[in-house]
């Protein structure tokens, strides 16, 4: 049940009701990315494993086609297209759930919502005027995220006076600038980039003041799963096991302003999330579906 006067998120044909946090399930089909790099990477296993976030409770399915770990390298248009449209494409024809291509390129980006996608997740926040312009002349969700530079390069030494402060203003000035050239405000979701040329020290402190994120008035989706910040305050140092402490980032982050978050690990953030909705008694916070 929705709650009355509960936002929405308009991504598409769907409408995404933010009475609880939902939860985005990760889909890379790539060789390598920093968690999972290779296990979805042929159209067979993504599909399946696509599939199977959603029935773990996935409410939407994020598929990315290029690694932007830090330290990575771009991969060609060519295969990053590759990679996604036929997976977009096929999981559209099979699943009721909305999908998101992750990617920083406008071509991928047109050709997935083309394919089905009914959410543009872009970690470069929409520098590119082209992705600006595929962004103007369709009707998908947008994430706006923040990153400090490129994935190469983003952790050598990042730098900030205060990185909420900063984060929050890009963010804005982003959201706007997609607002100005035509984007209607309820289709912007903003993300601070959580890893993305920041220390632990940073991430930490925009988890603390997410609130100040989520005063901008959109959607706020938090990214934190099995990162290196995790692993650094928890001790854990093999990603895939960093469950546990990817779930509590999770939790915060819905208790302080997240609408979504992306997760690798869906059934046990999901059933977390239920748990926290039972505690709190807010209506639908949490949800299985």
């Amino acid at each position: 049940m929705s709650v009355p006067g509960a936002r929405v998120w308009r991504c598409g044909r769907f409408s995404l009701v933010l009475d609880r946090c939902l939860v985005m399930g990760i889909l890379n089909v790539t060789p390598d990315s920093f968690s999972d790099g290779g296990e979805h990477a042929d159209a067979v296993a993504a599909l399946r494993h696509g599939k199977g976030l959603a029935l773990e409770g996935a409410d939407i399915v994020d598929v990315g086609g290029e690694s932007t770990r830090p330290g990575s390298d771009p991969v060609s248009v060519v295969d990053e297209l590759a990679r996604t449209v036929p997976v977009v494409e096929a999981l559209a024809h099979g699943l009721d759930v909305p999908l998101s291509v992750d990617t920083r390129r406008a071509e991928v980006a047109e050709a997935c919502v083309a394919a089905g996608a009914s959410i543009v997740n872009d970690v470069s926040g929409f520098r590119d005027p082209a992705m600006v312009a595929v962004a103007a002349a369709c009707d998908a969700g947008l994430v706006v995220m923040h990153m400090l530079g490129e994935p190469k390069t983003m952790q050598a030494e990042p730098r900030y006076d205060d990185v909420v402060a900063e984060v929050r203003e890009y963010l804005g000035v982003q959201a706007r600038m997609l607002e100005e050239a035509g984007v209607a405000p309820g289709r912007i979701a903003v993300d601070p980039g959580l890893g993305f040329g920041k220390t632990t020290a940073h991430n930490l402190e925009l988890l603390r003041r997410l609130d100040e994120i989520a005063s901008l008035g959109y959607p706020v989706l938090v990214g934190a799963s099995r990162k290196r910040f995790i692993g650094e305050v928890t001790g854990v140092a093999t990603p895939s096991e960093r469950v546990h402490g990817s779930t509590a980032v999770a939790l915060w982050s819905a208790s302080h302003g997240a609408d979504v978050v992306r997760v690798h690990d869906v059934s046990a953030t999901a059933e977390s999330l239920a748990m926290l909705g039972a505690i709190t008694g807010v209506e639908g916070v949490g949800d299985e579906r």
